[in-house]
């Protein structure tokens, strides 16, 4: 028996027994947008939240713990994720009306941006359309203050509940999750599982309108049909990024199956064969070219997580 398949036992029969799913060398590629990646040792569904706590309480304190959402905005390398990744199921994914105030949305962090703006334009609740813009989760949503369109999560986020590597919960207003532009204070070790956000009134037919007006936009700006990870890269302070890499004559830049897009240049996109390796390459080739040219150094967007290359077997 291998190392890695000996290391992947032990810790599978060192976690507390859930309600939720255990998978074991469950392959993240699956899970991702881009496609690619490597395996995890664990992969864990939690039933429910007082599932997730349990987890949290009694597994052993050294153990490495991910939460990832649908994959949106995130490239896992080929060496995959060591410890336990966990993905929020069904169970995190109801939104619904506030019954205790008007205009705001409830919220599971599992549940999709476009899910939550469709809620509230049945509602007649305006101010949140932008989310149908936003790919992703809700909890993606809040750990980076996606926004598109002018608006961010931030600007309409009540409070979010998160809950910490000891199982305790807390709920949070924006102001204590210290938000900036695509930026959380909050610690990567809490994991966020339910939100409540606010709008106004408004007319289902206007905000259904505006709605498609986001979505026609985003289809034909974008490579939404492609294997990609969204944005690549935060706009500098006073630029657009999309325009330092087409003038750092980046638009349609190769690395074996990994490509600039030729639509939209702050968008990575794996055509079929890509490596999760030929795609970060990619990228910071594309940033390399961009501050020869213009002295701006991109940050990433995009969430890099893992190790680069596979452990020998």
């Amino acid at each position: 028996m291998s190392q890695q398949a000996l290391s992947e036992n032990h810790l599978i029969h060192s976690l507390p027994p859930v309600r939720g799913s255990y998978k074991t060398d469950a392959h993240l590629a699956k899970v991702t947008w881009f496609k690619v990646g490597g395996p995890t040792d664990v992969l864990y569904t939690p039933a429910d939240q007082d599932d997730l706590v349990h987890f949290l309480q009694d597994k052993p304190s050294d153990t490495p713990v991910l939460v990832i959402g649908v994959g949106s905005n995130l490239l896992i390398r080929d060496g995959g994720i060591p410890g336990v990744v966990i993905r929020l199921g069904p169970a995190f994914a109801k939104v619904e009306v506030s019954d205790e105030t008007e205009n705001q949305i409830i919220s599971g962090a599992a549940a999709l941006d476009v899910k939550v703006a469709k809620t509230a334009m049945k509602a007649g609740i305006t101010g949140l359309e932008f989310l149908c813009g936003v790919p992703g989760t809700i909890g993606g949503a809040l750990r980076m203050n996606a926004g598109a369109y002018g608006r961010e999560t931030k600007d309409i986020l009540v409070w979010a509940e998160a809950i910490d590597p000891k199982g305790n919960i807390k709920r949070f207003t924006p102001d204590q999750l210290g938000y900036a532009y695509r930026h959380c204070d909050l610690g990567s070790e809490w994991i966020f599982v339910r939100a409540c956000f606010a709008g106004t009134p408004g007319n289902p037919d206007d905000i259904a309108a505006r709605m498609k007006e986001i979505q026609d936009a985003r289809g034909s700006t974008q490579p939404i049909k492609s294997r990609t990870g969204g944005s690549t890269f935060k706009n500098p302070d006073g630029n657009k990024a999309w325009q330092l890499i087409d003038k750092a004559g980046c638009r349609g830049l190769k690395i074996g199956d990994a490509q600039v897009s030729e639509q939209h240049c702050n968008f990575l996109i794996n055509n079929d064969k890509a490596s999760a390796s030929d795609l970060e390459n990619l990228g910071e080739e594309v940033r390399k070219r961009v501050k020869e040219t213009s002295g701006i150094e991109l940050h990433w967007e995009i969430k890099r997580l893992g190790h680069n290359k596979a452990v020998e077997q």
